[in-house]
């Protein structure tokens, strides 16, 4: 049986409501579940049930307190939780169904129902640390994910891949200390949280598999891809994944205000090109993408909908054309920079030859 592209969509994550005028609001989901409706464009895709996720699976990235407290939200109008995330009624469902979502799409994709999947979910989640909320994430989803592939599963080695415009510092927390999980950031420097420094690498037995690749403003598809193809690549072959996850944010898209990055919608779509070849070589094609930030509406739907027609064949990204309209000098910043950290770890970073 051939595999098909999964996506995950519920309308209860159109129930986690924000204060008014807060860029992580529901139309941002809204714009993209009525592109899937256009011209029946949804049922390209194998529909993936979510349900809600079970305490015992959400303390394997969040305390039970955590956990308590954002259940105690439940039914309430409105509790801030930090001074940029709030909740609402039905805020603390919508956010165990995202978790539960990831569940569902990670266990169609290592069964084999569905090749690759994308869930399509809100509250975002990869700032959301052990014990607090925070960056308008309530609970980590992509980490989540991972660790319900970890220890329900059976997985052994999975790559986590944020390419969202911010450092995924909850992420990386909650696996920093672990080998079995690689988490690799690209992300704009200096930006919210402000984490996520190239010698952040990780701790103890997790040392080397934090990857961090924080870049100056002005970066566009051609570098990003250059960066995934001369960095990440060759370390994740090294590590030999069986899954990929990826915490897809697209506010790097030139016309989101809350980055200064040159994205656009065929570059996202090149860097999940990037992905599937790795993805093919190492595990499968065992891909799970997860909706993160992206505020500019139109933007974010367009490159959304880039992403599932890269994955599902409609588009093959030419990689390597994309690749040679980097600007080498902002290429070799990064991978300079990078190889020095992390040659050490990763041998096969020593065939650059750069940062000698």
């Amino acid at each position: 049986m051939e595999s098909d592209v999964g996506i995950v969509i519920d309308p209860i994550y159109m129930e986690h409501r924000t204060v008014e005028g807060h860029p992580e609001r529901p139309e941002r989901l809204a714009s993209i579940y009525d592109m899937l409706n256009i011209g029946n464009y949804r049922r390209s895709f194998v529909s993936i049930p979510a349900r809600p996720a079970e305490k015992e699976e959400l303390v394997a990235v969040h305390s039970p307190e955590y956990i308590e407290r954002i259940e105690a939200t439940g039914g309430k109008e409105f509790c801030a939780l930090t001074p940029d995330t709030n909740t609402s009624k039905l805020s603390y469902r919508a956010a165990i169904t995202a978790a539960g979502g990831l569940f569902e799409a990670t266990a169609a994709v290592c069964s084999g129902r569905v090749k690759n999947a994308f869930a399509a979910v809100r509250p975002p989640g990869h700032h959301a640390e052990r014990s607090r909320a925070m960056g308008y994430c309530i609970l980590n989803n992509v980490a989540l994910g991972a660790a319900f592939a970890r220890d329900r599963l059976g997985y052994k080695r999975i790559l986590i891949v944020d390419w969202d415009v911010h450092h995924g510092n909850g992420t990386q927390h909650a696996f920093e200390q672990d080998s079995s999980v690689m988490f690799f950031s690209i992300h704009q420097r200096g930006l919210f949280p402000g984490t996520g420094v190239f010698t952040e690498t990780g701790i103890g037995k997790g040392e080397g598999y934090s990857i961090n690749v924080p870049i100056p403003k002005g970066y566009g598809d051609g570098e990003y891809v250059s960066i995934f193809q001369n960095l990440l690549r060759p370390v994740a072959l090294a590590f030999e994944p069986e899954l990929i996850m990826v915490s897809a944010g697209f506010d790097a898209h030139r016309q989101d205000r809350m980055s200064g990055m040159k994205m656009s919608s065929g570059g996202f779509a090149c860097l999940t090109r990037c992905l599937m070849e790795i993805a093919d070589l190492c595990c499968n094609g065992n891909l799970v993408l997860a909706l993160e930030g992206g505020y500019h509406i139109d933007s974010m739907t367009r490159s959304v909908k880039a992403v599932l027609d890269e994955l599902s064949g409609v588009t093959t990204s030419d990689t390597g054309r994309a690749a040679e309209k980097a600007r080498a000098q902002k290429v070799e910043y990064v991978l300079r920079r990078s190889i020095h950290v992390h040659r050490g770890r990763w041998k096969s970073l020593n065939d650059f030859g750069i940062g000698r």
